[in-house]
């Protein structure tokens, strides 16, 4: 799985901008990140991900992350990296979808993979060998770090009930999600994670996403907007990367750098299964200090499928990266799906009629 990126010569960079020291076999990274410190799930994954690599090398590779303003801002993580300020980051690629519409493959797309399939997508698929060829434009080098499964579709004043009341909703949306939000009136927002709350406090926003029960209870989305809606048409899976500056990943030796892939490969499903774990309880207890559960009405998913559609094909026209990779995922979504139509659809669809609260 190992990508090999031929890079030109290397050259000294002076600090921040700082060569790794491999004195006597040791390594020293830095690891900037698109999350508060207050988000264990996510930040603590990178966390986790910097500790692993240093028990499986016996300390002799050390990556130190940094939270989202530590260093850059969390919206500044890819380029930090590109550019060699810091040796690696972990983000969401779709938060830098205006590079390339492409970019939002890595990380999920509207109406496309549930967590399962972005996996078996990125690995058994073209999904990987695509992105890192993507990805390599850019000196980077991308590895799959975590996913955090479908998410939640945001946090409202007012109730939506018609495509109508999206019109002129001023909405943090994450990545692409943005881009088919606006098609229907919805003026989009980009903001990193901690900037979201005082954003809506402050009613400079109407409207917000993140991810999901967990993380939006620790930043206090419900009090300041009480009507939650579900689920995130727009990422019904959300892949988090962490992305490596290729010529400082030229430099490691071997086993340095399948200690990282394995840490990798390690987070990634611990992520899916602490998001599984801890968003039952949490979506009890904001439910129970006021959040108003919400199901997007079927006519206005109808309106956001049709929007989906016309803007795959926009991109497809206008980009011959997107339109290369999205023949790749298409093909494989629609086979993915023609067999989870017939196991397990019908098993969810039968076991979930049972539950009764």
């Amino acid at each position: 799985m190992r990508a090999v990126v031929r890079q030109p010569r290397l050259r000294c960079l002076d600090h921040p901008r700082r060569a790794p020291a491999i004195a006597q076999g040791n390594v020293r990274w830095r690891m900037t990140t698109s999350w508060p410190k207050s988000l264990d799930t996510i930040y603590g994954s990178a966390a986790g991900l910097c500790e692993r690599v240093s028990r499986l090398t016996e300390g002799r590779f050390q990556i130190q992350p940094f939270a989202a303003g530590e260093i850059v801002g969390g919206l500044q993580a890819f380029d930090a990296t590109a550019s060699g300020a810091v040796e690696c980051c972990h983000t969401y690629s779709p938060y830098y979808f205006g590079k390339d519409p492409a970019y939002g493959f890595d990380g999920g797309m509207p109406f496309g993979l549930n967590s399962r399939q972005q996996q078996s997508w990125m690995l058994y698929g073209d999904g990987l060998k695509l992105m890192r060829e993507l990805f390599s434009k850019a000196n980077l080098i991308s590895f799959p770090v975590g996913n955090v499964g479908v998410q939640m579709g945001g946090w409202f004043r007012k109730e939506i009930n018609n495509v109508d009341d999206l019109k002129g909703v001023k909405m943090r949306v994450g990545g692409m999600g943005g881009v088919f939000m606006s098609k229907l009136g919805v003026i989009p927002q980009q903001l990193a994670a901690g900037d979201i709350y005082p954003a809506l406090e402050r009613g400079t926003i109407d409207a917000a996403e993140f991810i999901g029960p967990y993380d939006d209870e620790k930043l206090g989305f419900v009090k300041v907007a009480k009507y939650y809606y579900t689920p995130s048409w727009w990422e019904g899976s959300a892949q988090i990367t962490s992305f490596v500056n290729a010529a400082a990943w030229e430099r490691l030796p071997s086993t340095f750098k399948d200690a990282f892939e394995a840490a990798a490969n390690e987070q990634t499903l611990s992520m899916m299964a602490k998001y599984d774990a801890v968003n039952p309880a949490a979506l009890k207890r904001l439910v129970a200090v006021g959040a108003q559960l919400r199901v997007y009405p079927r006519p206005v998913l109808e309106a956001c499928y049709q929007v989906t559609l016309d803007t795959f094909s926009e991109f497809s026209n206008k980009s011959a990266d997107f339109k290369r990779v999205y023949e790749s995922w298409v093909k494989f979504r629609d086979e993915l799906n023609q067999w989870f139509r017939v196991a397990e659809f019908q098993m969810d669809s039968f076991s979930l009629s049972k539950i009764h609260n």
